[in-house]
């Protein structure tokens, strides 16, 4: 065998190494992020979590709460249609591990690889795309409490700040979600482990009920959930205007959850794809 035969099949073997730069590499997860808003367009029952899950949850929660907890709807909207906002928004970002995982099984990723695009392109494009439905969603619940007649004082500029802060919130939450998506074995594994951590968070906050009805054990518990600091701080957005400690602790939060789990991520995503 010449050594330049031996060459060739020893350069075949090598594994080809896909060096991208900064821009092209978000110029690739953008276009990912647009293929995703196709496949809303294309399949708009995607959507249904986002658009009937505000309205049924508003309408459900404040008649059956209203009169027994503030006496009445009218007073009970400043505090629901936050806690709504808060648990929709954030319950949605399971989507985007559940997406992940069905987009891996179907072989979707692997076709991705032969593409000259950078690798991190198609979770960052998930990731990117799934905040517009964070946004219909807060647009939707905001709507909906206005029909029924929920006028927040802060203004509308404080409602666009509490609504910026509940997507960033959910977007944060949607890395943990995504990583659940790369590491479990079905996309249906993924929904149930992400709703055994969410569902407890969401309902055991002061969501519906101010915590002080709460048994003392289950106040400890709500009070230091990081869901109710962010109602907490859309309550002071919304309702008053008012920028308080609670949106520090949902920022810092935030942030944590995406140094943390970030990395973790993108590095359990480049092993599997």
């Amino acid at each position: 065998m010449s050594s330049n035969s031996q060459a060739l099949r020893t350069g075949t073997n090598r594994p080809l190494r896909r060096h991208t730069s900064f821009t092209q590499s978000l110029r690739n997860s953008l276009t990912m992020a647009y293929r995703g808003l196709l496949k809303i367009k294309r399949t708009p029952e995607q959507l249904f979590d986002v658009t009937l899950q505000p309205i049924i949850f508003t309408l459900m929660f404040t008649y059956i709460f209203g009169g027994a907890i503030s006496g009445d709807v009218q007073s009970y909207l400043p505090v629901i249609i936050p806690g709504i906002l808060v648990q929709t928004v954030i319950t949605t970002s399971i989507v985007t591990g559940v997406q992940l995982r069905e987009d891996m099984d179907k072989g979707v990723f692997d076709r991705f690889k032969s593409l000259p695009i950078a690798r991190i392109a198609p979770l960052a494009g998930a990731l990117l795309a799934d905040t517009i439905r964070y946004t219909i969603a807060t647009v939707l619940t905001f709507s909906m409490g206005y029909i029924m007649g929920y006028r927040p004082e802060g203004g509308l500029e404080h409602v666009v700040l509490a609504g910026l802060l509940v997507i960033l919130v959910s977007w944060a939450m949607s890395w943990i979600f995504a990583f659940f998506g790369v590491i479990a074995r079905t996309a249906s594994s993924v929904q149930g482990i992400s709703m055994l951590v969410l569902f407890p968070m969401t309902f055991l906050s002061n969501a519906f009920v101010p915590t002080d009805t709460m048994p003392k054990w289950l106040q400890w518990f709500a009070n230091i959930n990081p869901v109710s600091h962010v109602i907490s701080a859309v309550r002071d957005l919304t309702n008053k205007g008012t920028v308080g400690w609670d949106l520090a602790i949902s920022l810092i939060g935030a942030a944590v959850i995406v140094l943390v789990f970030a990395p973790i991520t993108v590095r359990a995503y480049m092993r599997r794809t």
